[in-house]
C-alpha cells in the first residue's frame, strides 16, 4: 500500500535549512551526496525519479551535497565544490522535453545555498495539479512515472498512471452514457423515493410535474445516445440502478458499511451493496448508512416550540462527509467505498486520491468534484455543497460540536482517500497522542506514514515520545488508552491469526502512525512477531501459527 505525506501539499517550501541536521529523509525530503566520481559534484540520474515522484504526490525538497548516516539517519553536510555547475545541469535537464514531461518549476525552485560554510543545491519540487499529471521522465509515461512513499520513490503501476490520466480529463467522470446500461436498469422505487424528497424541497418546481424519463433527463440521469435512444448516464446508473447492473459498467463497484463499536464481535451491523436484499445503489446506500451512523452522535435535548430538534452541526458535517465520499469516489479503481463506525470514530473511505490541494480546499471557494453530476443530483435534495464549501463545512460543523478536527489520509497503489471523524476528545486520548503519536525526528517537511491531513495543523516539527524518554517506550499504566488499544490489538490478532497496520487502523479507528507505533511496541515487548517487510508486513501472536486471515478493506 502506497501512501502520502502527513501535511498539506502547499507546505513543500516550509523547510528550514538552518535546522537541516534535525530533519530526516521522508515522504517530502530526499538527500543525495551528489559528489560524482571526481568529488567535485555531479547531478545524480536518480534525482529525476524523485522529481517525478514529488510532483505526482505532494511536492518535496531534494538536497544535494548531503547524505544520511547509517547508524542514526542524521544528515551529514558534504558540500559540492562545483555547485553552480550542478545547478546549471539541473536546469538544462528540467527545461528539456526529453527529460521531464512538463515544465512546472520556477527560478526560485532550484538554488545554491550555503550550510556550515559549504555549498549545496536545494531543489524544491512543487505539487503539480491534476491537469498536468502524470509527470514522467525520459518520454516514458508508463515506465517513467513515479510517486513518493515513506520508503522512497515508487515506480507507478499501469493502473496508477491510468488513474492520473482519467483525473486529468476536464470533463466529469460520470457524465458519459453508461455503455452497458439501458433505461430498464433504473430502479423505479429509488426514483420514486428521490422524487418525493425533491418535491418536498422544491415545491412547485416545473420538473416535479414531468414523467420519470423527462425528470431523469432533466437532472442528468438519462441522455439520448447517438442513435436517438434514451440511456442512463454513468451518474444515473450509480444513483438509481441496481448492483447487478452497476457492476457491468463498474466491475470494482462495492459499497460496504460496518459497525464495530464493541471489540467482542467482528461487527454489530453490516450493509453491503451485493447483499441482494436491496438495490445496492448510491442513493439508497446514503440514507441507510446515514440513519445508522447518526446514532453515534451526541444529540442534546432541545425544543423549538413543542417539537424536539435533534439535528446538530455534527449531523450536518456527517451528511456532507458522506455525500463527499460518494461523489468523489473513482469507481474505476479496484477498491470500493467503505464506511466504518468504530468505538472511537466514524471513518469514510473512497477509491481515488484527493483531486486538489487540501489547504486550498479548506479555504473553500473552489469546487472540483470527481463526479459532478452525482453531486448535482444530491444537491437537488439539499445534500452536499456545490460551491466549493463542502470541506470547510465539514471541519466547521464537526469541531463546533466539540469533536476533534477531521483528518484526511491518502494512499496510493491503489489510490484511496480516508476521512476520519473522531467521536471523542478525552484527556486520555490527548495524553496518548502526545506520548506516542509524533515522530522522534523531523521527516523533512513531512513525516512517514499515510497522508494524515489534520485541518489547520502543521506538525512537521513535533517531537515524539522517544525524544523525551531517552529512547525507551513510555510505560503502560493501568487505565491508559495506550494499554487499552494494545489489548484490543492482541485480541484482534488472536481472533484473526494475522493482522496488518491497516487492520488495526480500521478496527480501532486510529491513524496509521499511531497503529504502527502500537504494533511495533508490542513486537518490542515480545507479544507480537513481525513477518515480512514494508507493505507486506503482518503481525502474529508470539508462538502462534496463525488461525485465519487478517481482515482487509473492500
Amino acid at each position: 500500500m502506497m501512501s502520502k505525506n502527513e501535511i498539506g501539499r502547499t507546505e513543500a517550501y516550509m523547510f528550514d535549512l538552518n535546522e537541516l541536521k534535525t530533519y530526516r529523509e521522508g515522504n517530502r525530503l530526499e538527500a543525495k551526496k551528489a559528489l560524482g566520481r571526481d568529488g567535485q559534484g555531479e547531478l545524480p540520474r536518480s534525482v529525476w525519479e524523485t522529481v517525478s515522484a514529488f510532483a505526482n504526490t505532494a511536492g518535496g525538497v531534494i538536497v544535494l551535497g548531503v547524505s544520511e548516516r547509517r547508524d542514526d539517519d542524521s544528515f551529514v553536510v558534504h558540500g559540492i565544490p562545483k555547485a553552480e555547475k550542478v545547478l546549471d545541469d539541473c536546469w538544462n535537464a528540467a527545461l528539456s522535453e526529453d527529460k521531464l514531461s512538463a515544465r512546472f518549476m520556477k527560478d526560485a525552485d532550484a538554488t545554491v545555498e550555503t550550510v556550515e560554510g559549504k555549498d549545496i543545491v536545494v531543489i524544491r519540487v512543487p505539487w503539480v495539479d491534476r491537469y498536468t499529471r502524470p509527470v514522467y521522465i525520459d518520454n516514458s509515461i508508463f515506465g517513467g512515472t513515479f510517486r513518493r512513499t515513506h520508503t522512497g520513490d515508487h515506480q507507478c503501476k499501469r493502473e496508477e498512471v491510468l488513474s492520473m490520466l482519467r483525473d486529468s480529463d476536464t470533463s466529469s467522470q460520470d457524465a458519459a452514457i453508461a455503455e452497458s446500461a439501458r433505461v430498464e436498469f433504473i430502479n423505479r422505487e429509488t426514483v420514486a423515493a428521490y422524487r418525493r424528497r425533491f418535491d418536498q424541497r422544491n415545491e412547485g418546481h416545473v420538473w416535479g410535474k414531468a414523467d420519470d424519463e423527462t425528470f431523469l433527463t432533466d437532472i442528468g440521469a438519462l441522455r439520448v445516445d447517438e442513435n436517438g435512444e434514451l440511456r442512463p448516464t454513468r451518474a444515473g446508473l450509480l444513483m438509481f440502478g441496481e448492483d447487478r447492473w452497476i457492476t457491468y459498467e463498474f466491475p470494482h463497484y462495492f459499497l460496504d458499511y460496518r459497525q464495530q463499536t464493541s471489540f467482542d464481535e467482528r461487527w454489530q451491523d453490516r450493509v453491503v451493496s451485493q447483499g441482494g436484499d436491496w438495490t445496492g445503489n448510491l442513493y439508497d446506500f446514503y440514507f441507510r448508512v446515514y440513519s445508522l451512523m447518526r446514532q453515534a452522535l451526541k444529540t442534546p435535548f432541545r425544543l423549538e416550540g413543542i417539537l424536539r430538534v435533534d439535528d446538530t452541526p455534527a449531523h450536518k458535517a456527517l451528511r456532507e462527509a458522506l455525500a463527499n465520499c460518494l461523489t468523489n469516489a473513482s469507481f474505476s479503481e479496484r477498491r470500493g467505498i467503505v464506511c466504518l463506525w468504530t468505538e472511537n470514530a466514524l471513518v469514510l473511505k473512497n477509491p481515488g486520491d484527493f483531486r486538489m490541494d487540501l489547504e486550498q480546499a479548506l479555504k473553500g471557494g473552489i469546487s472540483d468534484p470527481r463526479n459532478a453530476n452525482l453531486l448535482k443530483m444530491f444537491s437537488f435534495i439539499d445534500i452536499g455543497e456545490r460551491a466549493g464549501s463542502g470541506i470547510p463545512s465539514i471541519v466547521r460543523n464537526w469541531t463546533a460540536s466539540g469533536y476533534e478536527r477531521p483528518r484526511w489520509e491518502e494512499e496510493f497503489g491503489p489510490d484511496r482517500t480516508t476521512l476520519v471523524l473522531r467521536l471523542a476528545q478525552s484527556a486520555n486520548e490527548r495524553e496518548a497522542r502526545d506520548e506516542t503519536g509524533d515522530k522522534s525526528r523531523r521527516q523533512g517537511p513531512a513525516t512517514n506514514g499515510k497522508n494524515i491531513r489534520q485541518a489547520g495543523v502543521m506538525d512537521s516539527k513535533r517531537q515524539r515520545s522517544t525524544a523525551r524518554t531517552n529512547g525507551k517506550a513510555p510505560a503502560i499504566r493501568t487505565g491508559d488508552k495506550r494499554m487499552e488499544n494494545q489489548l484490543k490489538i492482541l485480541a484482534l490478532a488472536r481472533d484473526t491469526g494475522s493482522i496488518t497496520t491497516v487492520d488495526v487502523a480500521d478496527s480501532l479507528g486510529l491513524g496509521a502512525s499511531w497503529s504502527r507505533e502500537l504494533l511495533q511496541d508490542l513486537v518490542r515487548k515480545g507479544k507480537l512477531a513481525a513477518l515480512g517487510a514494508n507493505r507486506n508486513r503482518t503481525y502474529r501472536l508470539v508462538g502462534s501459527e496463525g488461525q485465519g486471515e487478517g481482515a482487509s478493506d473492500a
